[in-house]
C-alpha cells in the first residue's frame, strides 16, 4: 500500500496566502522526512469565497521539498485548456519531479470554470476526452497535425516531453457512473473520489472492471483511493478539531453543486453526522484503519491519497493528524 498527502491550497479569502504556503510546505517536508509516498494537489478557478494558488507552480515549487516522493496533479481540469499548454506544462512537471510524477485530469462541473474558458454546453466532455487524446499523441508522437476548435497543429514537435515513457501514468477522476466508465476508457486508471460513500464506489467498481474488459483494457495495477481523514487520539477530539473545517468543506462542494454528479440520491445536505457515515475517516489510529479497511479489502485500492487539512484549518492541527498518520498506522498499512 502507497500513502500519499492531498494538500489543500484553497484558504479563507482573509487568509495571509504567504503564511498558508509555508504551512504547505512543512507539511510536504513532513511527509517526507516521515515516509509518505506521495503529495498531491488540485485545481479551480474564480472560487468565490476562498484563495487558491494554481496547481502547476505551486506542484512545481513543492518538488524542491518533496525529496524523492511522487508528485501528483489531483486534479488537473483538463478540458479547460489548451492540449498544447497541458502537454507541454505535465511535461515540464515530470521533469522536475525527475520522471516520479502523475497526471491527474477530471472533467470538473462547475458552469463558471466552463464559462470563463468558453466551453459550451454540450461539448465539454468532448474537448474533454479530445485534449487527452491529442496530449498523449504530442508525447509520444514525432510529429503531429490535427485541426480541432481548439488548436491547429500542422506537422509540430512538442517542446517539452515527459521522462516517463511512453508518458505519465493518467488518473482519471470520476464521480458519475458515465465518468467512471471514461475513466476506464480513457486513462489509465480511476483516481477514486471522496465525496461517495464506500457502498457506491463498490457499485461503481463493477461499471468500471465492465468497461475494462468491453474495452479489452486490464484492470490497472495501481488504484488510487482519495479520503478524507483525521487522526487523534479518539473520535471525539478528531471531530472536535475537524468537523468544522470538513463541514466547512462540504457546504463549499453542496453551493458548488458537487454532489449533483454522485450516484444514485447522494447529497451533502445533511447532518455532519450522517454524512460522514461511510465516507469520512475520523478516530483515532486503531478508528482510522478499520474505517479504510473497506478501500483495499472491497474496493481494492492500493495508493491512497489522504486529505487531512482543509480551507481555514490550522496548521498545528494537520500536523498533529499526520504525525499520528506516519507513526501508528503508516507501517500498519505497509504491511497490506
Amino acid at each position: 500500500m502507497k500513502v500519499g498527502i492531498f494538500l489543500t491550497s484553497q484558504q479563507p479569502s482573509t487568509c495571509d496566502m504567504i503564511a498558508a504556503l509555508e504551512g504547505q510546505y512543512a507539511m510536504t517536508r513532513l511527509a517526507r522526512d516521515r515516509g509518505w509516498d506521495a503529495v498531491a494537489t488540485g485545481q479551480h478557478y474564480l472560487s468565490e469565497g476562498v484563495r487558491q494558488l494554481q496547481l502547476i507552480p505551486l506542484l512545481a515549487r513543492l518538488a524542491a521539498e518533496a525529496g524523492e516522493m511522487t508528485g501528483i496533479a489531483g486534479i488537473l481540469l483538463a478540458g479547460l485548456h489548451n492540449p498544447v499548454e497541458v502537454a507541454e506544462c505535465i511535461a515540464s512537471l515530470d521533469v522536475i519531479w525527475r520522471g516520479n510524477f502523475i497526471f491527474g485530469v477530471g472533467l470538473g462541473y462547475r458552469d463558471v470554470e466552463f464559462d470563463a474558458f468558453k466551453v459550451p454546453r454540450g461539448q465539454r466532455v468532448r474537448r474533454f476526452e479530445q485534449c487527452i487524446e491529442l496530449v498523449k499523441r504530442l508525447w509520444t508522437e514525432d510529429k503531429v497535425t490535427v485541426e480541432t476548435d481548439v488548436c491547429s497543429l500542422k506537422n509540430v514537435t512538442p517542446t517539452a516531453r515527459p521522462i516517463q515513457q511512453p508518458h505519465p501514468p493518467i488518473w482519471v477522476a470520476a464521480n458519475s457512473d458515465a465518468a467512471v466508465q471514461r475513466a476506464a476508457r480513457i486513462g489509465d486508471s480511476w483516481f477514486i473520489n471522496p465525496h461517495a460513500t464506500t457502498s457506491a464506489i463498490k457499485t461503481q467498481m463493477a461499471l468500471y472492471r465492465a468497461e475494462l474488459a468491453r474495452v479489452g483494457k486490464p484492470f490497472p495495477r495501481v488504484l488510487p483511493f482519495f479520503k478524507e481523514i483525521f487522526c487523534a487520539k479518539d473520535k471525539a477530539t478528531a471531530l472536535e478539531m475537524a468537523g468544522p473545517y470538513l463541514s466547512e468543506k462540504y457546504k463549499t462542494y453542496a453551493a458548488w453543486g458537487q454532489d449533483a454528479v454522485l450516484p444514485g440520491n447522494d447529497s451533502f445536505r445533511q447532518p455532519f453526522e450522517a454524512l460522514l457515515r461511510d465516507r469520512f475517516i475520523l478516530g483515532s489510529p486503531e478508528d482510522c484503519f478499520e474505517q479504510l479497511r473497506p478501500c483495499w479489502e472491497e474496493v481494492g485500492a492500493n495508493f491512497l491519497v489522504l486529505r487531512t487539512n482543509w480551507s481555514g484549518m490550522p496548521v498545528g492541527h494537520t500536523l498533529a493528524s499526520m504525525r499520528l498518520i506516519s507513526d501508528e498506522l503508516l507501517p500498519t498499512l505497509r504491511k497490506l
